[in-house]
C-alpha cells in the first residue's frame, strides 16, 4: 500500500517534480481535490441549473451548496473542515518522516515554516495591505487554517497519540466550557439586531447607522460612528448572561469585538475569530488520527476502511447528539460541529481510500487529483480573479449575445448554465496545465 502523502501547498518557491505514483496515497488527492471542486465552480454550476430548471433534487443540492444560516448543517459547511481534517492527516507523513530523517527540530522548522507563509498568504487573500490599518483583516479561511496547520503540527511532534487524542477531547470540553459558563453581556453585535434595539430606545439615528451597510465597507470600520456607537451599546450593557450562541450573542463573536485587531468579516466580529480557532485545531487532530491508521502498515486496508466508517458513524452521532446541547454552528465552529464534520469527513476519506488506492479504481478521480495536488494554488488564483473564481472569466466566452442566443433559442436559463460549464472548465484546464507539466508548487 502507498505509504507517502503530501500536502498540496501554494507556490513560493521553484517548481517541483511531482513525487512517483507509488509514494502518493492518490486518494488523499482526490479527496482533497473533490473538496475544492465545490468552491471553484460546481456551486455554480448547481445554481445554474436549479434556476433553469427547478427541482425537488435541484432545489435539494442548491440548498446543501449554502451555508446554514446559523445553527444547522449544509454539504457547504463541511468544505472547510474537510480541508483541515485532510491537512492533518497530511503532515503525518511529511513530518512523520522529518522526525525520522532529520529529527525533531527539523519537522518543527518545517511547522514554523509553513504556517507562518500560509498566515502570510492568507493575510494576502483577504486584501493584505491594500486598505490603511485598521482596515485590514488579519483572520481568514487560510490563516485559520495556517493557525491549525501549526499548532497541530507542534502537537504532533511532542505528544503520542494516546496524549493527543487526550489533547484532542480537552480542546473540545474547554471550548464548549468557555462558550457555556463565561457570562457575557446581554446584547447581540449583529447589525440587524443592534439597529433593532436603538429604535427600540427612540433612537433613530443611531438605528440608521446599521442599516445602511456602513459596516461592511473597509473604509468604515473601527472608527466609523456604526463602530462607535455598537461600543457605547456594548459597553453600556450591564445585564449579563450564559450559554447563550446566537449570532452576535456569544463568547466568541464577544471576544472578537472586544479585542480581535482589525477588520472582521461580518463588521463586528469574524467567523475565523481567534477563539473558535481552538476547536479548529481539534479538527486537525482527528486528520492526524486518520493518518496514522493510514501510515499504519500493520493494519489491512480494508480493516482501515471499517475502522474510518465506525469512527465516522460515532463522531457524527455524537455530535448531532451534542447538538441537542451545544448547537452545531459552523461559523463559531462549535464542539458538536467539529464532531459532525470530522465523522463525514472520516466517512468520505473511506470510500475514497477503498476505491482509489484499495481497489485502485483510479481514472473517474483523475480530475479531482489535478485540483488536489494544487489546491491552496487554484484557491488563490480564484481569488485573484475576483473571488468567483474561473466563473468570472467565462462570461468572456459565453456571455453577452452568446448567453442571450442560448436562453431564446434553447431554454431560459441555459445561457447562465454553458457560462457555469465554461468556468468549471477553465479551471479544471488551469490545473491539468499544472499537473502536465509536473509543476506542483509548494511551501
Amino acid at each position: 500500500m502507498p505509504a507517502e502523502t503530501f500536502p498540496a501547498e501554494p507556490a513560493l518557491s521553484k517548481p517541483v517534480e511531482a513525487p512517483a505514483a507509488t509514494q502518493r496515497l492518490m486518494s488523499v488527492d482526490a479527496l482533497r481535490g473533490f473538496d475544492m471542486f465545490w468552491i471553484i465552480g460546481a456551486d455554480a454550476l448547481v445554481s445554474a441549473l436549479n434556476q433553469m430548471s427547478p427541482s425537488r433534487s435541484t432545489s435539494f443540492l442548491a440548498e446543501q451548496l449554502e451555508h446554514a444560516d446559523w445553527e444547522g448543517f449544509h454539504f457547504e459547511d463541511l468544505i472547510f473542515p474537510l480541508f483541515v481534517f485532510l491537512m492533518g492527516l497530511s503532515l503525518v507523513f511529511s513530518l512523520s518522516k522529518l522526525i525520522a530523517h532529520g529529527g525533531r527540530v527539523e519537522a518543527l522548522k518545517r511547522v514554523f515554516r509553513r504556517g507562518f507563509l500560509l498566515f502570510l498568504i492568507g493575510l494576502i487573500y483577504s486584501g493584505g495591505v491594500s486598505h490603511a490599518w485598521p482596515d485590514i483583516r488579519l483572520m481568514g479561511v487560510l490563516n485559520r487554517i495556517a493557525l491549525a496547520y501549526f499548532f497541530g503540527g507542534m502537537l504532533f511532534c511532542f505528544f503520542k497519540p494516546r496524549s493527543l487524542a487526550l489533547v484532542c477531547v480537552g480542546l473540545l470540553a474547554v471550548y464548549w466550557g468557555l462558550m457555556t459558563f463565561v457570562p457575557i453581556r446581554d446584547i447581540h453585535l449583529e447589525k440587524s439586531a443592534l439597529a433593532q434595539r436603538a429604535r427600540a430606545e427612540g433612537d433613530e439615528k443611531t438605528a440608521a447607522l446599521f442599516e445602511n451597510k456602513e459596516g461592511r465597507n473597509p473604509s468604515a470600520v473601527k472608527n466609523s460612528p456604526a463602530w462607535a456607537a455598537a461600543q457605547q451599546m456594548f459597553y453600556a450593557t450591564t445585564n449579563y448572561v450564559t450559554g447563550t450562541y446566537g449570532r452576535g450573542h456569544n463568547l466568541s463573536d464577544h471576544l472578537d469585538f472586544q479585542y480581535l485587531p482589525g477588520r472582521k468579516y461580518d463588521t463586528f466580529f469574524d467567523p475565523e475569530g481567534f477563539l473558535s480557532t481552538i476547536p479548529a485545531v481539534a479538527t486537525c487532530l482527528l486528520g492526524v488520527f486518520a493518518g496514522l491508521l493510514l501510515r499504519n502498515q500493520s493494519v489491512p486496508d480494508t480493516r482501515k476502511v471499517a475502522y474510518l466508517l465506525a469512527a465516522g458513524v460515532l463522531l457524527a452521532t455524537l455530535g448531532w447528539l451534542w447538538n441537542a446541547e451545544f448547537p452545531v454552528i459552523k461559523k463559531i465552529w462549535t464542539s458538536s460541529y467539529v464532531l459532525v464534520a470530522g465523522g463525514y469527513s472520516a466517512i468520505l476519506l473511506a470510500v475514497f481510500y477503498l476505491i482509489v488506492d484499495v481497489w485502485r479504481a483510479r481514472a473517474w478521480c483523475q480530475p479531482f487529483v489535478w485540483i488536489g495536488m494544487n489546491s491552496i494554488t487554484v484557491y488563490m488564483a480564484s481569488n485573484l480573479l475576483g473571488g468567483e473564481g474561473f466563473v468570472k472569466l467565462a462570461p468572456r466566452l459565453a456571455g453577452g449575445d452568446v448567453n442571450n442566443f442560448l436562453d431564446t433559442h434553447v431554454a431560459t436559463g441555459f445561457g447562465e448554465l454553458v457560462v457555469a460549464i465554461v468556468g468549471l472548465l477553465l479551471a479544471f484546464w488551469f490545473v491539468h496545465f499544472l499537473y502536465r507539466r509536473k509543476v506542483f508548487l509548494r511551501l
